[in-house]
């Protein structure tokens, strides 16, 4: 090792020699469009620089190289909020899945078998999802996804991939493009012939070595890497430029981007399927890497009415292809303990690889799971994985059982904390009761609280938050914010800690103050309520608004005679169980204590509501009842609610409007009582218009 060979002060004399050369041939090559030195002679001197800064973090200044993007200072990424959010898509894996997405659509939007709804097919490219934005014709920025609101500004490197053109003609004033940035096969092989010569680690996979080239500081090794795009969707766009999402795919294609072939318009399941086979078929031919289908709804006035939920729309899916399979052995059986207490068993197996990646763990997921597969210590089994889903046990292979082996015993304590295990009745899942004694359940909410969809703290990874909480620094939420503070009064500081240095302790520092201020919604879900996720920490903000009239609210739902806690139940997705789970967590003493600690630090920014001119329903509690005939019941729920209404299933004296269709019944008695605002279907849609 570098340690090993030379003498501290003589790495010094190295890596000051290695930051002058670079730079110098930076400045020549970004500045000057001119360069004395090879690509390859030029990767070994960076790479001698970053084995030195590895080896000596203390070492890294501003004005490292590693530190720069060209020739230009960089700490990292800017962050991009996204105009229109970019969503995921759903799944379906099987026929009968399929037909369930098209009979969703056809319901939703009220039609008959017999309606034609024609839908848009292409190859599902496994790559990385990137946002290109165009105003004038002039691209002006480029984004990755990010958490679907805000991504990463990679404009600088995707204007080296040659697939993207710098400037379109005839185009909206605002147009965003959205694709998929990806490697070719055949490039990814050459790369990963170059990195074996270079003693370089290879790429697993051509999409890991397209999401890493894009993601690089230095736009240099991004243009070195033969990355390429495919466009298919729109974010933004100043007006409209089709009616179908056909229509959008030609357009892209005139804008001068290039795009997945070969694609269909289907005109029913059995169009679909054939397409679905025949691209199968087609997969080991193409240059591209994908893994699956994506069907989206050819009508575009459809997609609109058809809208979002969740994280995806309801307008399209993704056909995935099946799963692959291989048999190995289950070595040991564990059990992790969650940030709410689950108990989850996973098998500890003998490596081996499935679908390009090596696996050596997977889920067995409760412990009917288990019973139901027999699954033991020591049988061969078979395992699968999908796409990026966990890989699970399928089977146990029992011809190749032992004659000595033992089902497996669910412990009746919690392996970490040794406290007692229960499992409530209806529920599937063991659950230890530890509660914050646990140290597995204070690390899993510590990762949480610091997630991506959550406060998103860049530096504090799941090792360093682990190594953190046994070294007492942090033990919860709240001390992160105060850590820095704490650390100048500690006898070993961070940065003397073993592979740390001052410059990383002062990038830490700065990644969590830089997350002092949080909207309502991010922060609920930070929190790591059992049974509140994002979509349900969002509904809560849009609900109560700010912090204060969330807790006041949980305080007063105590009494499940209180109108707080009718309210609360009426909230999309928040049944009985829930509703305790939330007054259960802010009631409990030790919670409201780390609140109060969070706010002191923290700005908590109240939940902005939809507004605009022509919007009378933002913030209305509205009511629909009775046989609706102008949209279905889940059509007009899904447009209030994207409005900003609040949309319930009960009449109060909260309730701003109720719309009522023919036979309405008691709901529109008690309206009438409370002196509602009754509207018909026509007078609704006047309303919304």
């Amino acid at each position: 090792m570098i340690k090993d060979e030379l003498k501290f002060e003589d790495v010094k004399l190295r890596h000051r020699y290695l930051t002058v050369e670079i730079g110098k041939f930076d400045k020549q090559y970004y500045q000057n469009n001119a360069s004395e030195i090879s690509d390859g002679d030029y990767d070994k001197l960076r790479i001698e620089l970053l084995d030195i800064e590895n080896e000596y973090p203390d070492l890294i200044t501003e004005n490292s190289p590693s530190q720069k993007v060209g020739a230009a200072a960089s700490k990292g990424f800017k962050k991009i909020k996204h105009t229109v959010p970019m969503l995921s898509l759903g799944n379906v894996f099987s026929e009968e899945e399929l037909d369930d997405f098209l009979g969703r659509v056809r319901k939703f939007l009220g039609l008959s078998e017999n309606d034609l709804v024609e839908i848009m097919a292409e190859p599902k490219i496994d790559g990385l999802s990137c946002s290109i934005r165009y105003e004038a014709g002039q691209l002006v920025y480029a984004a990755t996804r990010g958490d679907g609101y805000e991504g990463e500004d990679i404009t600088e490197n995707v204007k080296t991939i040659t697939d993207i053109p710098h400037s379109i003609h005839d185009a909206p004033d605002i147009f965003e493009v959205r694709g998929e940035v990806y490697m070719a096969r055949s490039d990814f092989i050459e790369l990963n012939l170059n990195q074996e010569k270079l003693g370089k680690p290879v790429f697993a996979n051509p999409r890991n070595a397209a999401a890493g080239s894009l993601r690089q500081l230095d736009t240099k090794i991004t243009a070195s890497r033969q990355l390429k795009f495919f466009g298919y969707a729109l974010g933004e766009t100043s007006h409209d430029i089709a009616e179908t999402q056909y229509g959008i795919r030609e357009k892209i294609k005139n804008f001068g981007f290039q795009e997945a072939n070969p694609s269909a318009l289907c005109k029913d399941s059995k169009d679909i399927l054939n397409y679905y086979e025949s691209i199968n078929e087609q997969r080991p031919d193409l240059d591209y890497e994908i893994d699956g289908v994506v069907y989206k709804v050819n009508r575009l006035d459809y997609q609109d009415r058809l809208g979002f939920v969740s994280r995806a729309p309801r307008w399209a899916t993704a056909h995935k292809f099946p799963a692959e399979q291989a048999v190995t052995i289950i070595n040991d059986i564990d059990i992790q303990v969650g940030r709410t207490g689950v108990l989850t068993p996973v098998a500890r197996l003998e490596p081996i690889t499935v679908g390009g990646v090596v696996v050596s763990n997977a889920t067995l997921h409760n412990e009917d799971e288990i019973q139901r597969k027999d699954a033991r210590i020591g049988d061969h089994v078979v395992i699968q994985r999908a796409g990026d889903v966990i890989p699970q046990v399928v089977s146990v292979l029992l011809d190749k059982r032992k004659d000595n082996s033992k089902p497996y015993d669910f412990p009746n304590e919690c392996p970490v904390c040794q406290s007692k295990t229960v499992r409530e009745e209806g529920e599937v899942a063991w659950r230890c009761t530890g509660g914050l004694i646990c140290e597995a359940q204070a690390v899993e909410r510590l990762k949480h609280f610091v997630s991506r969809l959550a406060f998103d703290i860049d530096g504090l990874g799941d090792k360093i938050i682990k190594q953190f909480w046994e070294d007492g620094l942090i033990k919860n939420p709240a001390d992160i914010f105060t850590l820095e503070g704490l650390d100048k009064k500690t006898l070993t500081p961070i940065r003397a800690r073993e592979g740390w240095g001052e410059q990383s302790a002062r990038n830490l520092f700065q990644s969590i103050n830089d997350k002092r201020e949080i909207e309502l919604n991010r922060f609920v879900y930070a929190l790591g309520i059992r049974q509140v996720g994002e979509a349900t920490a969002k509904r809560l903000a849009g609900v109560y608004k700010t912090l204060s009239h969330l807790e006041q609210a949980m305080q007063l739902a105590q009494d499940q005679e209180n109108e707080a806690f009718e309210d609360l139940i009426n909230i999309e997705d928040i049944g009985p169980s829930t509703a305790k789970d939330l007054i259960t967590f802010f009631s409990e003493p030790h919670n409201q204590e780390i609140l109060e600690k969070l706010k002191e630090q923290l700005t908590i920014n109240d939940f902005k509501e939809i507004q605009s001119l022509d919007n009378l329903v933002a913030g209305k509690v509205v009511v629909f009842t009775g046989a609706l005939s102008k949209f279905t019941r889940a059509e007009a729920k899904a447009k209030a609610e994207s409005l900003g209404a609040k949309v319930t299933g009960s009449i109060s004296k909260k309730t701003d409007y109720l719309v009522a269709g023919e036979d309405a019944g008691s709901k529109l008695e008690k309206a009438k009582k409370l002196d509602v605002t009754i509207l018909t279907e026509d007078e609704w849609l006047d309303l919304i218009a």
